[in-house]
């Protein structure tokens, strides 16, 4: 295992730290645990362009987003959101800038190549609940609890409001949205927002341990099915089911499901070729 820090100065340690685990599983670590791991301009951007390059890295087969601290994420900064109210436009074009920086960071997660899993040690709130969500995948510690109180400042949470409501069904969402309380992570799990509870504390080993196991499949498959789960969720059901089709006619002239299939004819261990 390696550790690689982002940024960082000689008095400020790195806000974001990558790991890469044998097996192909990468790890980025939120680590403003002071600030309650909130998502700071910084942090964002160091979140988007670490997805850039994991999303470019062959090595990598699946993700892990975990923080260090008592919070996963607390959310936007909301010092930082507060720091241009003095600007002539009141800070419009600084809250526009950041809303879209978090929106496209939310983006690349949903269109990354390999899963991400959430492994959530803590609260996880707002944005940081929006983060949860955006992942494929998440496991929550059984002292994590979540919530969009953005309502309760006078701020909906109406970026959040776009994963949440695309993990959770309606009534839930909006239960979540309107009056802001937090609910727990088996609340979280039995409405779809988390896939698992675990004990308190093992929330990133068994993230870890979920990320090895898909990291074990044929990575072009893999690929290829969380691109279709997104892209036809988005459709109706006719055209879902046409594209789907489509999908699996090319997914079935690929190496790995040849050998996959042949495989399992064969009562043998696939050897994958991930092409």
């Amino acid at each position: 295992m390696n550790a690689l820090p982002a940024t960082a100065t000689a008095s400020q340690p790195p806000i974001l730290l990558r790991e890469t685990i044998e097996g192909g599983v990468a790890v980025l670590t939120l680590n403003r645990p002071a600030a309650r791991n909130s998502l700071s301009l910084e942090l964002i951007g160091e979140l988007h362009a670490a997805l850039d390059l994991i999303g470019r890295d062959d090595g990598v087969r699946a993700l892990v987003i975990a923080a260090n601290g008592s919070a996963f994420s607390a959310g936007h900064d909301l010092k930082e959101l507060s720091a241009h109210r003095n600007d002539a436009d009141r800070g419009q074009a600084s809250f526009a800038r950041i809303m879209t920086a978090c929106s496209a960071m939310m983006q690349a997660i949903v269109n990354l190549p390999e899963p991400v899993i959430a492994a959530v040690q803590g609260v996880a709130t707002a944005a940081g609940c929006q983060l949860v969500a955006s992942c494929d995948l998440a496991l929550a510690s059984e002292q994590a609890t979540f919530a969009t109180p953005g309502v309760d400042i006078g701020l909906f949470c109406s970026t959040p409001m776009v994963a949440l409501s695309r993990n959770v069904p309606r009534k839930h969402a909006m239960h979540m949205l309107l009056t802001g309380e937090p609910v727990s992570a088996a609340t979280a799990r039995d409405i779809g927002l988390i896939n698992r509870v675990v004990p308190a504390g093992p929330a990133r080993a068994a993230a870890i341990a979920l990320a090895r196991t898909i990291a074990g499949k044929s990575a072009h498959t893999v690929k290829i099915g969380k691109a279709a789960f997104y892209r036809q969720a988005e459709m109706n059901l006719a055209d879902a089911y046409l594209y789907a089709s489509q999908v699996m006619t090319q997914n079935m002239m690929a190496e790995d499901a040849e050998e996959g299939i042949g495989a399992f004819i064969a009562k043998r261990t696939p050897q994958w070729k991930d092409r």
